[in-house]
């Protein structure tokens, strides 16, 4: 069976049972399996309408919902390649990704973003393929009839997912039904361990959340891994109220980006501060405690305190984040070791998954058995993965995508007798659990000639500075090492400083940073040392385009954008 078969014969199996829910204002709106199949059905007879055939590509720019599974779900179904884009992307990239692939058909969540979207098209040479709103997908009456699945062999492509595009233009990722059903079976097993290990009772449903765009790869195989087993999937309908609808869908798991574990881990030890008093002691010790190494044993009475906070603290903020959570997923970007110990110390596991959309979202998990904080699990059943002499780290397996769309010599550079080349460097251990170290195009070569991996040095001086919100490293062909540092200011927009000391309104903030590089530079080769830095007051986002659409440094976009504040750096150095 194909994935798609897996899926809707699941959903014929739970007619009656909740399968996806949308949590709005406090409450869960659910859907039982018939519901949605009536859904698929209902897009299905849409789809049909307007001619669509097996193999004509559809763009999906919409938000996450019921209705964008659905239909998602329902234009593999009638043979489609389905092309999910991010609605909160600038026009101009949407429409750039759009006449790339060329679609039969656009369907877009709302007016006013079809509005932006004509206009942007009509600004080229044509007015572009036909715009349909979901309204109009899933509103009025229509014949359905059922319909045999246009999904047949393992060679069909059913996605064409675009790449965040971190240096250069993006490239259309196309993934075949073979490339999902694997990765649905090694997303199933590993699940089944996670859930083996959970005190739910016995036949009780799987809870799982959800709040990362269903555009992204590996967001969206958590969604068919989800409609493919015995779970119910709630969707986050606003960010801003993350933790009222956590509360509400109470799930056993969910998926993560680095970046808000980041934020709950400071939330959670700010809160433990303003409580202050005993609570607060007992806290900072146990913490202490649980990150000595096991050799330099502790007090007796750091020990006492770390049992104390297992029984009282460490209970109370796991039910605050959900009474159920048996594990947090982490994936996208490196997690830093001190967050994951964190989670780890409070009683929530962090199995951290690694992959790039062209390995089908996925390359390696972390066994729940056996997490280790710093490395991303050991390659999935039937992969094989090694380390080319350059340090990258190659991938070789049926998650491997067929290639590039429309783009034979990219895919030719990207895939050398059947190895994917990731780009991304890291090493494995005996037991063959593997660690991210960097990324091979992110490299920074100094004029020296020597050679550093930026992201490394950029978390760990993000980890001395918690306040402060990105970090990114520069130098290349450079003699030294630079920083550029945001960090919203109490007055004036920016303000910079460096090793000799020099800052202006933004003082105190300039002191931090100076301090943390000087104590970090202390442990580093003269090659690693940060020798001057700048303060931004405005942080990098998607919409300024200096962040990918899932939230990636634009490390080339950044560079070009504060190239005289780049340079005003290195010629203050050399005065």
């Amino acid at each position: 069976m194909t994935f798609l078969e897996t899926i809707f014969a699941r959903l014929v199996r739970a007619a009656d049972a909740n399968v996806l829910c949308e949590v709005r204002d406090g409450r869960s709106i659910p859907v039982t399996g018939s519901q949605v199949m009536g859904l698929i059905e209902q897009a299905r007879a849409f789809v049909a309408s307007r001619g669509i055939q097996k193999g004509d590509r559809c763009a999906l720019i919409a938000s996450n919902s019921i209705r964008w599974a659905a239909l998602d779900l329902a234009l593999m179904a009638e043979g489609a390649i389905v092309v999910p884009l991010y609605s909160r992307q600038a026009p101009v990239e949407l429409v750039g990704m759009m006449k790339d692939s060329t679609p039969a058909l656009i369907c877009c969540e709302g007016a006013a973003l079809a509005a932006k979207l004509k206009e942007q098209w009509q600004e080229g040479t044509s007015d572009g393929p036909p715009i349909t709103l979901l309204d109009e997908i899933f509103g009025g009456e229509r014949e359905v009839e059922c319909r045999a699945l246009m999904i047949h062999a393992d060679s069909d492509p059913v996605t064409i997912i675009y790449t965040s595009g971190t240096a250069g233009e993006p490239k259309g990722v196309v993934l075949n039904a073979g490339n999902v059903s694997f990765m649905l079976g090694a997303t199933n097993g590993r699940l089944d361990e996670l859930m083996g290990l959970s005190t739910n009772a016995p036949g009780e449903t799987e809870r799982v959340f959800h709040y990362l765009p269903f555009c992204f790869a590996g967001s969206w195989i958590l969604l068919l891994t989800a409609l493919s087993r015995t779970s119910v999937l709630s969707m986050s309908q606003d960010l801003n109220k993350l933790a009222d609808e956590l509360s509400v869908a109470a799930p056993n798991y969910f998926l993560n980006v680095p970046a808000l574990l980041e934020r709950f881990r400071t939330r959670i030890e700010e809160n433990i501060q303003k409580t202050g008093g005993w609570i607060a002691g007992v806290y900072a010790r146990a913490k202490k405690e649980y990150l000595r190494a096991a050799a330099d044993a502790g007090s007796a009475l750091d020990r006492l305190c770390l049992s104390f906070a297992r029984m009282v603290i460490f209970p109370n903020i796991r039910k605050r984040i959900s009474p159920n959570l048996k594990a947090l997923i982490c994936g996208s970007a490196p997690l830093a070791r001190e967050t994951q110990l964190f989670f780890e110390m409070i009683g929530i596991p962090v199995l951290q998954v690694y992959g790039l959309t062209e390995t089908t979202a996925i390359c390696t998990m972390d066994d729940p058995l056996h997490v280790e904080a710093g490395r991303v699990g050991p390659a999935i059943s039937g992969i094989e993965m090694k380390v080319a002499e350059n340090g990258e780290i190659l991938v070789r397996g049926p998650n491997i995508f067929p290639g590039y769309w429309q783009r034979p010599e990219a895919t030719a550079q990207a895939i050398t007798d059947g190895w994917f080349h990731t780009g991304d460097q890291g090493e494995a251990d005996a037991s063959g659990n593997w660690r991210i170290t960097g990324r091979l195009k992110n490299l920074i070569i100094l004029s020296s000639g020597h050679n550093v991996a930026p992201e490394p040095l950029e978390d760990a001086l993000a980890a001395r500075l918690p306040e402060a919100q990105q970090v990114v490293l520069l130098g290349n062909q450079r003699g030294f090492l630079s920083a550029l540092i945001t960090w919203p200011l109490a007055n004036g927009p920016s303000t910079d400083g460096g090793r000799d000391g020099r800052a202006n309104s933004g003082a105190h903030r300039a002191a931090r940073v100076e301090a943390a590089i000087e104590a970090m530079n202390a442990n580093q080769p003269h090659y690693k040392q940060i020798r001057q830095f700048h303060l931004l007051g405005e942080p990098f986002t998607i919409e300024s385009g200096l962040l990918t659409a899932n939230g990636k440094l634009k490390r080339d976009a950044i560079a070009a954008r504060f190239a005289a504040e780049i340079e005003e750096m290195y010629k203050r150095k050399s005065e």
